[in-house]
């Protein structure tokens, strides 16, 4: 890998699935981050490769029509958010082609129907995050937040603008408060969990905290309204430490279905409370359950799409491969006084299919898999006959191999769409359905 630092002019045709400009340079793909189509640049190279090049944008002599001022005063520092100079409508029809080329690419198929794109707000929208902590000696200053674009340092952060505001305008706040506790440079991340009402704080240490510091924590969690957490080793090792009561849930509300769902601040949740809204409606809307249907909800979580589903259904059985999920989701199954609603905890990455969940057919299924897919259970859905299949996806290429599985076993892609559940970011996420 030679590193090559001359400037050169380009015209952008296209974006790569990553949100960098394509240009083709003496026959050769180069790779302009910052670029935008019909947009005329000047870029200084990065790397050359046998197959393509990367390339920097350093000025834009023709901008795009689509190019907007990222609303971020750390853009192009923070490796967070990187798609900020692109209009969000560009974002979208960028995402949108990201999901239909992956199908054809990946899975030889195309849609019946392009659903329209599920949107929202575009700032503010984070509920869940991991900020980096580390004091930088050579700069005699202590930083929180996210990494750089490089992903080898943390960036120096001021405020997030994607985080909820209940944090993301309070990072200063939370570096004078590390900076000032005895132990501030063996604080290695804090991870931020917010339900509708309550947002909390859980601090990894890697040597224990002495009184004086748990009162520092307790007066900030009072002052901000924040629910303090401290983790000293595993996630098992979590405990609250303000306000000291044993109430270790936080909740969010699914308004249409009538639903509060418990969680406690290290369970996986959707980071877009508005988005997980409105995708499980579409979800429901695509699933079309009947008053005697049985579904199958594969990768159900604490019951995000499970309880929803129940509202509608004969009988829902979810089926998760985290125990402790598993326990969440009968938590959540009684706090709703909801009795047609089964959980189960099985890896679905190995044969599930001699299991007791197994054995019953299934009228509609949902799956909502992690980015590594559901290819090994999807080989097995034949057998339970569901006659419709919705699919959720966080990565749209093993959703295309996934897809592909499907449409060999005799399903049809009926529709398929994006949902904007992380504004300004590359990554694109897919609900599909399937029909036999």
């Amino acid at each position: 890998m030679n590193k090559v630092l001359s400037n050169f002019e380009a015209v952008i045709t296209d974006l790569s699935h990553d949100g960098r400009g394509i240009s083709h340079i003496n026959g050769k793909t180069t790779f302009i981050r910052g670029a935008l189509p019909n947009e005329t640049v000047k870029a200084q190279y990065t790397n050359k490769r046998s197959q393509f090049d990367e390339a920097n944008l350093i000025e834009i002599i023709v901008p795009s029509a689509e190019r907007v001022t990222p609303p971020c005063q750390h853009f192009g520092v923070c490796g967070g958010c990187s798609l900020q100079h692109m209009s969000p409508a560009l974002q979208i029809t960028h995402k949108q082609a990201v999901l239909l080329n992956h199908l054809k690419h990946f899975g030889q198929i195309e849609p019946d129907q392009i659903l329209a794109p599920i949107t929202g707000a575009t700032l503010g929208y984070r509920r869940k995050g991991r900020l980096g902590v580390r004091y930088v000696r050579k700069k005699e200053r202590l930083l929180v937040g996210f990494r750089e674009i490089n992903g080898r340092m943390l960036a120096d952060l001021k405020q997030c603008e994607v985080l909820d505001p209940r944090v993301g305008v309070h990072l200063t706040d939370l570096i004078q408060l590390v900076s000032n506790l005895a132990h501030y440079d063996h604080i290695p991340q804090i991870e931020v969990a917010m339900g509708d009402e309550k947002t909390a704080l859980i601090f990894r240490h890697m040597v224990p905290f002495d009184q004086t510091e748990i009162q520092q924590l307790c007066e900030f969690g009072q002052t901000h309204e924040f629910d303090i957490y401290l983790q000293p080793a595993g996630v098992a090792s979590i405990h609250k430490i303000w306000p000291q009561d044993e109430n270790l849930r936080l909740s969010y509300k699914i308004s249409q279905e009538k639903l509060e769902l418990l969680f406690h601040p290290a369970d996986f949740t959707q980071v877009n409370a508005d988005i997980n809204q409105k995708m499980i409606q579409q979800a429901l809307e695509l699933l079309d359950i009947s008053p005697n249907d049985c579904v199958l909800d594969l990768f159900c979580g604490l019951g995000n799409f499970t309880l929803p589903i129940a509202k509608h259904a004969k009988q829902v059985t979810g089926v998760e491969g985290d125990a402790e999920m598993v326990k969440r989701g009968n938590e959540n199954a009684a706090h709703n006084q909801l009795e047609n609603a089964s959980f189960y905890s099985a890896n679905l990455m190995e044969d599930c299919s001699q299991m007791p969940w197994f054995k019953p057919i299934y009228d509609k299924i949902l799956i909502d898999p992690p980015r590594t897919g559901a290819e090994n259970i999807i080989n097995h859905l034949p057998k339970l006959k569901a006659k419709r299949i919705v699919y959720v996806s966080c990565n749209p290429a093993t959703l295309a191999r996934d897809a592909g599985i499907l449409v060999k076993q005799g399903y049809r892609l009926k529709c398929a769409g994006v949902m904007d559940m992380f504004p300004h970011t590359e990554h694109v996420e897919s609900i599909a359905l399937f029909e036999i």
